[in-house]
């Protein structure tokens, strides 16, 4: 009995450890949450379900390496579109168009983390503050 007391109280205290999480973590999920349902509705019929792209036309969106390395033009293509642009890939190369979407840095914020910490991504939150200063320095 006193040993199944003690698994019990332990059994709470690790849901209260779990359950506990700091601002920065549910303003993490919150974002995640949110761009999941942003890029379903508008990115998903072009880059694909798990971000796999679309054969030669529409790059893939598993390459946390291209991900990383423009991660600050990022809000800048999903904003304005991509024409005329070759863009390398897992060394491959796609010149497709992307047309601009029309979202509010919130919601470009909101699907960029989603993407960049999906698909084998893990580049941690892009505020809506990240995505107005990018926007500001797109050429």
């Amino acid at each position: 009995m006193k040993l199944k007391a003690t698994a019990i109280i332990c059994f709470l205290l690790a849901i209260l450890v779990y359950s506990c999480d700091t601002e920065a973590g549910i303003t993490f999920k919150r974002y995640y949450t949110t761009g999941s349902i942003v890029y379903q509705t508008k990115c998903q019929n072009c880059h694909g379900k798990d971000g796999q792209g679309l054969s030669s036309l529409m790059p893939p969106l598993t390459d946390s390496a291209y991900l990383k390395a423009n991660k600050k033009l990022l809000s800048c293509f999903v904003k304005y579109g991509l024409k005329n642009k070759i863009v390398i890939v897992n060394k491959k190369a796609y010149d497709g168009d992307m047309p601009a979407v029309d979202l509010a840095p919130i919601e470009i914020a909101q699907v960029l983390t989603y993407i960049t910490n999906s698909f084998g991504n893990n580049l941690g939150l892009i505020t809506g503050q990240d995505v107005e200063v990018d926007l500001k320095a797109c050429k």
